[in-house]
């Protein structure tokens, strides 16, 4: 059961619909998927749904989704805008600052958005009563024409954690310890640095500081999760008028996965199906990580020193434009016949493709995740019962480290913040592995991970608090 199943009403009779919603999401992979999942969960109340984003990233939204399909929903409309061509450079896995930096040009291209995302705003709005705009923080600047309808209304749609947002505002107050914000104290101070260029600081503050419009605030996390630091946010928040819903996991919680399911034929979930119950790790760093040659070396030697099973989902960053022509870059190498080894013993399996993430953390054989601890990963896995050995390389992820590991506990950090630009050698790999995967304290985590688990399932479930926010937000926009 999750919250799709709850319907609202049919809003969809021969007269204007009552509302329509627009979803305009920021194009790289973590926030592309979060906000389509979104998508499908308003449309399930029968609202009319446009999901508008440059064609190339609307492709790569609907071709990696996991868990449904993009094309049975009826209300569910794409629209793909063209952008104008910009750089797509391979990443550079030696930069001293792991953010993405070679992402940027998409990112700036993504401000071009504007024209085109307001005649389609103008168009709708003549067609129904409300037109409602969902846009990630991110593409405030592509949205703001919401601001000139009579009918428009703006809702912000924040892909990062509740605590990660907490901790940024105490952060920009001086970091208080009196007064204003409160933050368990066991926590250390985590600097901000390293976690973007410069570049993307900038953008992010243009995004910033344009976002007087919106009427409220969505976010993809839970009470069980962070019910504490959402009520920090509501009680910091300056603008008194606005609202606040937390309606995650986004990530449908129950799949279903038949022999016909799009992902079920991908050789991970065939290797799965042959390992013993909670025995197998998985590793990957997501869409946005680049890690350097000796590093992966060094990886590639911990886990198998580990005697722990997994798989490694072992490929390159995405570029701006994933569709772009041949593919540049380097071709990563593991140590000589190392491939050949582990999958000649059963011990482990490399995937160098996209991997059905979703279906490999649901999976019975599936114990832990080694992770850069981005928001979707971190959602993902704490919904579906799975301890994360946490490794972040950028943005909010040494946050979200601090509250998997610090606050509920349901992982361990492989390498800290502070020692970032320093080779985690194949031995600290290795001890993080066992811990998580072999002991008494990992078992424990894992333990954790399943009750969390549990309140998040019963949260999505019908009269669960997150059903209820998603309710609330529907009821809000339909009023």
């Amino acid at each position: 059961m999750d919250h799709l199943h709850h319907r609202f009403g049919d809003q969809d009779g021969p007269k204007k619909p009552k509302v329509t919603v627009v979803i305009v999401p920021f194009p790289a992979q973590g926030h592309l998927n979060q906000l389509l999942h979104f998508s499908r969960l308003i449309s399930g109340y029968g609202i009319p749904v446009h999901y508008a984003g440059s064609a190339t990233h609307n492709r790569q939204a609907r071709q990696r989704i996991h868990g449904w399909n993009p094309l049975t929903i009826s209300n569910l409309h794409f629209h793909d805008f063209p952008m104008p061509p910009f750089p797509t450079p391979p990443p550079n896995p030696d930069a001293p600052i792991k953010f993405p930096s070679h992402l940027q040009p998409s990112f700036n291209a993504s401000l071009h958005l504007r024209e085109p995302v307001a005649a389609l705003l103008r168009s709708l709005s003549r067609t129904t009563h409300r037109l409602v705009v969902v846009h990630d923080t991110l593409t405030a600047f592509a949205v703001q024409d919401v601001a000139t309808l009579p009918n428009g209304e703006a809702y912000a749609f924040h892909s990062a954690s509740a605590f990660a947002l907490v901790y940024y505002l105490w952060e920009s107050r001086g970091r208080p310890s009196n007064g204003g914000i409160v933050l368990p104290n066991e926590l250390p101070y985590i600097s901000l640095e390293g976690c973007f260029t410069t570049e993307f600081a900038n953008f992010i503050t243009r995004q910033y500081d344009i976002m007087n419009f919106d009427a409220g605030d969505i976010y993809n996390t839970c009470r069980p999760v962070e019910g504490r630091f959402l009520d920090l946010l509501i009680k910091e928040q300056l603008n008194r008028d606005k609202r606040l819903w937390a309606v995650g996991p986004l990530n449908p919680m129950a799949l279903r996965l038949t022999r016909e399911s799009p992902h079920r034929q991908h050789k991970c979930l065939q290797w799965l199906d042959k390992q013993p119950l909670q025995s197998v790790l998985y590793v990957s760093f997501g869409t946005m990580t680049s890690l350097p040659d000796d590093q992966i070396l060094e990886l590639a030697v911990g886990l198998e020193r580990s005697k722990q099973r997994f798989v490694w989902v072992l490929r390159e960053a995405d570029i701006g434009d994933i569709y772009a022509g041949e593919k540049s870059g380097r071709e990563i190498q593991l140590p000589k016949g190392y491939e050949e080894r582990i999958e000649g013993v059963g011990v482990g399996l490399i995937v160098r493709d996209w991997a059905p993430q979703l279906e490999i953390l649901a999976h019975p054989s599936t114990a832990g995740f080694l992770s850069h601890c981005g928001w979707n990963s971190c959602m993902e896995s704490i919904s579906l019962g799975v301890p994360v050995a946490a490794w972040p390389m950028h943005s909010d992820q040494p946050r979200n480290t601090m509250l998997v590991t610090q606050v509920l506990k349901v992982g361990l950090v492989v390498q800290e913040w502070d020692r970032r630009q320093e080779l985690v050698p194949s031995v600290t790999v290795e001890n993080a592995v066992k811990r998580l995967m072999a002991s008494e304290e990992g078992n424990n985590m894992r333990k954790r991970a399943k009750e969390l688990s549990g309140s998040i399932r019963r949260s999505v479930a019908q009269g669960g608090i997150s059903c209820t926010e998603l309710d609330s937000f529907v009821a809000h926009i339909s009023r």
